[in-house]
This record gives structure tokens, sequence and C-alpha cells, in this order.
């Protein structure tokens, strides 16, 4: 059989690429996509002989499509209009542009492909842009179906469970034409079961509450963390070593976000999503790691509003909090230890080509059920 053909659009650093690698399927890339040059660097690091189309998508004309005659479109757009801390600014948000003139394009091509898979943020369901898509996908006789998830939902709490049970409304294939939406959030799977995938248990009596948590978020990560179908924080860390001093927060940062922070222990079983914010800003760019595991952060946070900023400080250096290394955050996104970075790129910039991407195992098992 003839590997499939497939166009991989936004490529970013090669997440979708590496999840077609991942599901073992037979398929070939023969074009990337993206107009970020430092991507594009990382992407052919990674995958040196696919095709690399460092232009815009709106600069590549219907006959140049029609040239690469693709079975299959892989694509991640950007996700900046459909954030819910950003503008939500939708179909009007310059950054959709690329994305409808796919739409545009799609029922024009001579030969339609066979698949499509997008992947997005939470948010992106309930946009204009996915109306618009749907009545594509209408318009060229597609069946679609769109998933809510959440890694820890697919990866871990189902391991051994076949993908067709899991998913009970599996996509539905015409004539060998499907599309599959994803959007990298969570999806209710059972009615005991949080959006989190945590039990919807109580915390212990005497539970302190720390930093500024409601009981309810208090709940939520007890419950992940004493989930023991979920892998622990320690399973995707590097060893400690020397380098990781430039890892640990500025005392600036400790002092002016403590009760802002997310923090985890290497035990933990859980993390906030990483974006491309990380590293640079604090608040609700990702989880920052607690190294002295034996200090309990109750002792640390208890009445410390009302120490003096060196005594705060003292108090808040035990923790020895640092951020997540760029290869830690690939491992939770799913990369294999194959895949790195040009020597040339920053910490920075890896922080912000990761936050950019996807979780890998969860598009390859997307892949999979399309392909099903």
């Amino acid at each position: 059989m003839a590997p499939l053909r497939v166009l991989e659009l936004y490529s970013g650093i090669g997440g979708m690429h590496q999840a077609l690698k991942e599901s073992c399927t037979c398929a070939e890339v023969v074009a990337a996509v993206d107009v970020n040059t430092l991507a594009n660097e990382v992407y052919k690091h990674n995958f040196p002989s696919t095709p690399l189309w460092a232009k815009t998508i709106e600069g590549i004309t219907l006959k140049e499509f029609d040239r690469l005659s693709f079975d299959m479109i892989l694509m991640s757009p950007p996700c900046q209009p459909f954030t819910r801390l950003g503008l939500q600014g939708d179909v009007s948000d310059p950054r959709t542009k690329s994305f409808l003139y796919i739409l545009d394009i799609l029922p024009r091509l001579q030969k339609l492909p066979k698949f499509l898979l997008l992947e997005n943020v939470k948010g992106f369901e309930s946009s204009s842009a996915r109306n618009e898509l749907l009545r594509t996908l209408a318009t060229c006789g597609f069946k679609y179906q769109e998933f809510l998830l959440s890694p820890t939902c697919i990866l871990t709490r189902f391991p051994d469970q076949d993908l067709e049970d899991l998913f009970k409304d599996k996509v539905i294939d015409k004539v060998g034409e499907a599309s599959s939406s994803l959007s990298s959030e969570e999806k209710n799977l059972d009615p005991d079961i949080g959006p989190d995938c945590s039990s919807k248990k109580s915390l212990p009596k005497g539970a302190f509450l720390f930093k500024l948590e409601t009981v309810k978020e208090m709940e939520r990560k007890h419950d992940q963390d004493n989930d023991s179908s979920i892998q622990m924080l320690k399973d995707f860390l590097e060893e400690e070593n020397e380098e990781m001093s430039q890892y640990f927060l500025p005392l600036k940062s400790l002092l002016r976000y403590a009760f802002l922070l997310d923090i985890v222990k290497p035990t933990c079983r859980r993390s906030t999503c990483f974006t491309k914010g990380y590293g640079h800003y604090v608040e609700g760019t990702g989880s920052v790691l607690q190294t002295a595991v034996d200090v309990q952060l109750e002792s640390v946070f208890k009445h410390i509003e009302d120490l003096a900023e060196e005594e705060k400080l003292m108090k808040l250096s035990t923790l020895k909090l640092r951020y997540f290394t760029p290869r830690e955050i690939a491992n939770l996104h799913g990369f294999p230890l194959e895949f790195g970075f040009p020597d040339k790129v920053t910490i920075k910039q890896c922080y912000r080509l990761l936050g950019n991407s996807l979780n890998v195992h969860v598009v390859a098992k997307l892949i999979s059920i399309l392909l099903g």
C-alpha cells in the first residue's frame, strides 16, 4: 500500500509530524508549512528530509496545493484568537486569516483529502471559526467528530482501554473520508470524574488552605495527586545537576508572585499548562517545581504575609523553587528523547516554541482513531 501523502500546516517544531510517527501510520509528509523561522530550524533539525515551506499559507496558490496531491491534512492553527485569557477576536483576529483561506481553498481542490485533523484550544469549539469549518466540511461531504480532551484522561486513566470503547462515538468514515477535530482541554467521561479527571472527594479534615486558593481548587489538586493511574512528575524530570541553578526563580519573582505560583513536587501527578510565556512571565504560564521535597508548603505560607520582606524571602527560599527545564516540558508533551533543539536556540526560545506545541501522545491516538 502506498504511503499516505500528508500536508502539515502550521507545522511549528513538528508536533504533528512526531505524532504521525508515533501512530505507526504508513505516511509521508509531502510538505510542512510555517512562517516562524526559529520553529522551522527546530523542525529541520528533527525532520531533515521533509520539504519545509517557509511561507505564509495565504501565499500558497490553489495550483501549488493541487500539485501536492495530499491525502491528509494535519494542522494546528494559531490559538490566540480563541484563548480564554486573550481578546477572543475569533474570525476578526488577523491570525485567523490563514485558516479562513484554507477553508476557502479546500472545496476547490482537484482532489479532496481523505482525512483532516485539527488541534486547537478550549474556546475554539464555540467560535465562529469552528462554525465556518463545519460548514466547509459539510460542503465537501466530510463526516466529523470533535473531542475536548485532557492528556491525563486519555493517556493514563485508560492506558489499556480500547480506543473505540473510550470514544463511544468513533469517527465515522464515509467512503474513506473523515475529519477529526481536537481541542487540547478537558472532556468529562464519567459523572463522578471532574473535568481534570479527578474524583469528586472531599479534602481530609484539617487540611491547610495555603496561598490564594479556594477549597474547590485544593480538593481538585489533592485528588489529582492521589490518582495512582497518573504518572508522577518525577518520571519526566532530568537529573539535578549544577546547570539546574539557572532555572531557580529570581528572588524578586519569589517576593512578588509567591501567592500566585502553582507549586508542585516531583511526587505530584499534575501541573498547569505550560504556555509560551513560561520562564518570562510567572502568573498563569505553568507550574514551578519545589526541589526541597521535605519542606512543607503549609509551614512556609502560614502567616507569611505578616513577616518582614527579608524573613519572607528566607522562608520562600527554603522551598528551592525552580522552573521546569525545556527538556522536562518536552517530556511532558510526549516528545521522545531523540527530539532536540539546535544549539543556537536559547532556553527562552525553547519555552516559547514548546508553549505553542501540543501533546504528541494525544494526537497520535487521534490519528489512530481517524484512520481506524
